[in-house]
């Protein structure tokens, strides 16, 4: 569904998102397999794996999908047992801590038996929906511009890219903590699919990212993918890229093509893979399986 920036409807969407909106990250489905048996699986991370909105919502507390890449990674690989505590909002510090009352401590899930764990997580920590919020607001304001990189380089410093550096340090303690806990696991770490049109372009008849903050906002999603990809080589991980193959299939194209989802939808949180993209990222984690 499309909306028209100056619509009420939309200045209504923006304003629900903050409440709903929580980094809660192929045409053919998931490989069919791995050379080596995986025995104890491990799904770690926030809404990106947990497929925020995607039905069927089979944890409503976590925003948990029966079609997240976890579940389609665990039907392929046909573990012994398979965890999957991924939740919707989580930051690195539910790795550790108690997310709410039925989200205890992900790495509560690891034992030292598990071989493979998935993560994805970042996304929260540098503060995805208040960025989202922000620039589809500023957007609506002055469509043609470039209002949210200015409110967040008025000082002179890039804040975001700084927030995603201050990151690194919270991705390596947690990939360190996986390993702490499942000494022979073998550790994917994700990064996040493309929202955005890799081509810098935008579309403000779907959402209204100013056309100027739309190549900045890309490389802010491709700064943090790289802080990921670094913090996993340094820490003994294997980062899976899952932007690459969702290039051409971002919230600029339409139902059917897209694999993340605009601000009005209701195939999945706004600004989260859909069925689709959950689908993808399952490929990309398989393909980096063992």
């Amino acid at each position: 569904m499309r909306f028209a920036p100056s619509s009420r409807r939309a200045r209504a969407a923006v304003a629900a998102t903050a409440a709903a909106l929580t980094v809660t990250g192929l045409g053919a489905g998931p490989a069919s397999g791995a050379e080596t048996p995986v025995d104890r699986y491990v799904a770690l991370g926030d809404s990106f794996a947990s497929a925020a909105g995607v039905p069927d919502q089979v944890d409503s507390a976590c925003a948990r999908s029966s079609r997240n890449y976890p579940a389609l990674v665990n039907a392929s690989l046909t573990p012994a047992a398979h965890r999957d505590v991924t939740c919707g909002g989580a930051t690195t510090v539910h790795m550790t801590s108690s997310q709410n009352a039925s989200a205890p401590p992900q790495f509560d899930a690891l034992s030292t038996d598990t071989d493979l764990v998935t993560l994805t997580i970042g996304g929260n920590d540098i503060g995805f929906a208040d960025i989202i919020v922000r620039c589809v607001s500023l957007g609506l304001f002055n469509p043609f511009g470039s209002p949210c990189k200015n409110s967040y380089t008025w000082t002179g410093t890039d804040r975001l890219a700084a927030t995603i550096d201050a990151t690194a340090p919270k991705i390596a303690a947690t990939i360190d903590g996986i390993r702490q806990r499942a000494p022979h696991a073998r550790i994917l770490v994700t990064g996040y699919p493309a929202i955005l049109p890799d081509d810098g372009t935008n579309c403000p008849s779907v959402v209204s990212i100013a056309r100027k903050d739309a190549p900045w906002l890309r490389d802010t999603h491709k700064r943090l993918n790289a802080m990921i990809a670094t913090q996993a080589a340094e820490h003994g991980a294997v980062y899976v890229d899952t932007y690459t193959r969702s290039i051409g299939h971002d919230v600029c194209k339409p139902s059917g093509t897209r694999w993340m989802e605009p601000l009005v939808t209701d195939a999945a949180a706004p600004f989260h893979p859909n069925a689709a993209g959950e689908r993808a990222m399952a490929d990309a984690v398989l393909a980096a399986a063992p």
